[in-house]
């Protein structure tokens, strides 16, 4: 058995300086406001995603962080989940949005204008074990196996140029026959409207 190489300080203040170049030149800070990612006090929600997002490229986790004791945030625990629980904020719109910069800004300028570009839908499985206390949960053909799992259709909407591929929108999608879903129902308030994210490409 191999052990998985764990990342050392120097490797995460590496990260943690790419990152910050990156929410500089993609204007973070203003697409999380856009987009209704916003605390009425305390500390800013731009504070909590930079640093959700370190976890991620860190291979680090905020739980174990607060089991070992390495937690040094200054916001607390309940104020992250209270940031990822928030329905006001509209994460379809920032995906797209910032897709659509990096693409325009950045990815374009490396591929010649004669390249073709094209947009990719992929549906997949997004399997879960038990999910009967999971929203939404259900049965669903795998058309891999060619049998009936518990989870998700995960429906992905990409962007390609024949050598990158961008992922752009998802959604999770559910049984349609009500006789399928075995997770948690919770009816939702239909005055409550997000508006849908728009995308367009410079020159498409």
């Amino acid at each position: 058995m191999t052990s998985i190489a764990q990342i050392n300080e120097n490797e995460q203040r590496e990260i943690r300086g790419s990152l910050k170049k990156f929410f500089a030149e993609y204007h973070l800070s203003g697409l999380l406001k856009m987009c209704r990612a916003e605390k009425q006090k305390g500390f800013s929600a731009f504070e909590i995603f930079r640093y959700l997002l370190c976890l991620v490229f860190c291979d680090r986790s905020m739980y174990m962080q607060i089991v070992t004791g390495r937690y040094e945030e200054r916001f607390s625990k309940n104020a992250v989940y209270r940031f990822l629980s928030s329905a006001r904020t509209n994460w379809e719109r920032l995906i797209c949005t910032l897709s659509e910069r990096i693409i325009n800004s950045s990815i374009r300028k490396l591929t010649s204008e004669d390249r073709q570009d094209a947009f990719i839908i992929d549906d997949t499985m997004f399997t879960r074990t038990g999910g009967k206390k999971t929203d939404l949960c259900s049965k669903v053909f795998d058309h891999v196996t060619m049998k009936m799992k518990r989870g998700y259709r995960l429906l992905t909407l990409g962007w390609t140029d024949g050598n990158t591929f961008l992922p752009i929108f998802g959604k999770l999608l559910a049984s349609s026959t009500d006789k399928n879903i075995i997770g948690t129902r919770k009816e939702s308030d239909s005055r409550f409207a997000v508006s849908e994210p728009r995308f367009s490409l410079a020159g498409a």
